[in-house]
Parts: structure tokens; C-alpha cells; sequence
């Protein structure tokens, strides 16, 4: 049953991508591959994708996702103008290191979720997840080596959203 709903989740998202590109018309030859790469996804991935996948149907989820889109958008977009500014700097104020962080999150694709988000912001990368819970962050301006100082700054405005979409 799961790979069958990832095969159409694949495929959806397949013809998705596909359409901007078909100038409005998908020719046989675009469905085919698509439902060849769908069935090829579906088969090879599906012990590795999330388990709880029923739980992504629930409309208050996919609000709380569409709510927190825009929100991630600007985190990345104002870490991107701060590593500008850092780069461009003639003195380059960096004071780069690891720094420990602790996570709330539960479910492992919250916590994947909380990972990526991470180290898609500009100026920090997820280097490590231990089994209780910390997450080890490589940070391009470490402002302070506190656990929870330094769970406030990096992850606590993305993981509020984040429960609330995979909790």
C-alpha cells in the first residue's frame, strides 16, 4: 500500500514539474517516464520515506505547511543578506564553530525536517543528530555556546511551525 502511494504522490508530482514545459500539453512520451520514474521511486525509496504518511493528508497540517512556507522563505532570505554582509566586510566578522543544540521534536521526519531547514539557512549546517534529542550545528557566527541560547537563536522559530505540521 505504501508504494502505491508514493508511486501517485511521485506521479503528481512528476506531471507537476512536467507541465510548465509542455506548453499545456503532456505528450505520451512524458507520461510514460513519469509513471517509469514514479513506479522506480516508489520501489527504491520506500522503506526510507516517512511511515506516518497518513498523517500529511490532515488539512490542518498542509495550512500550518503553506502558513510556514513564506515564513522559511524569509529566514533564508535575511541569512542570505547577513552571510552577504559578513563576506563583504572588509574585517569578514566570523566566529565560526559547532555549536549543541536541543530539539523538541518527536517524530523523525520532524526532527529530518528541523535538519534540512537548518542547513538550507545560509550560515548554519546540521553536522550531527544524536539518539537524545541534540543536534550539532555548524554555525558561521557562533553568538554563544549555550545549549539553550544557542537552540533559541537556530532553531526555535523553525521548530514551533514544524510540530505543528509533523506532530
Amino acid at each position: 500500500m505504501r508504494r502505491l502511494i508514493y508511486f501517485v504522490v511521485a506521479f503528481i508530482v512528476w506531471v507537476i514539474l512536467s507541465w510548465p514545459f509542455a506548453d499545456g500539453k503532456i505528450d505520451i512520451q512524458v507520461i510514460v517516464a513519469g509513471l517509469i520514474a514514479s513506479a522506480i521511486v516508489a520501489v527504491l525509496f520506500h522503506e526510507i520515506l516517512p511511515k506516518e504518511h497518513h498523517v500529511f493528508l490532515s488539512p490542518v497540517r498542509i495550512f500550518w505547511l503553506l502558513v510556514y512556507l513564506p515564513v522559511f522563505l524569509y529566514y533564508i532570505i535575511a541569512a542570505n543578506f547577513d552571510v552577504v554582509y559578513r563576506a563583504l566586510h572588509p574585517k569578514m566578522p566570523i566566529r565560526p564553530g559547532i555549536v549543541k543544540i536541543k530539539t523538541n521534536l518527536k517524530t523523525e521526519s520532524g526532527i529530518t525536517a528541523l535538519a534540512n531547514c537548518i542547513t538550507l539557512t545560509p550560515g548554519t549546517l546540521t553536522v550531527d543528530l544524536t539518539d537524545d534529542g541534540f543536534l550539532y550545528i555548524h554555525w558561521i557566527y557562533v553568538k554563544s555556546e549555550d545549549v539553550e541560547e544557542a537552540t533559541r537563536l537556530i532553531s526555535q522559530k523553525f521548530e514551533w511551525f514544524l510540530k505543528k505540521i509533523f506532530e
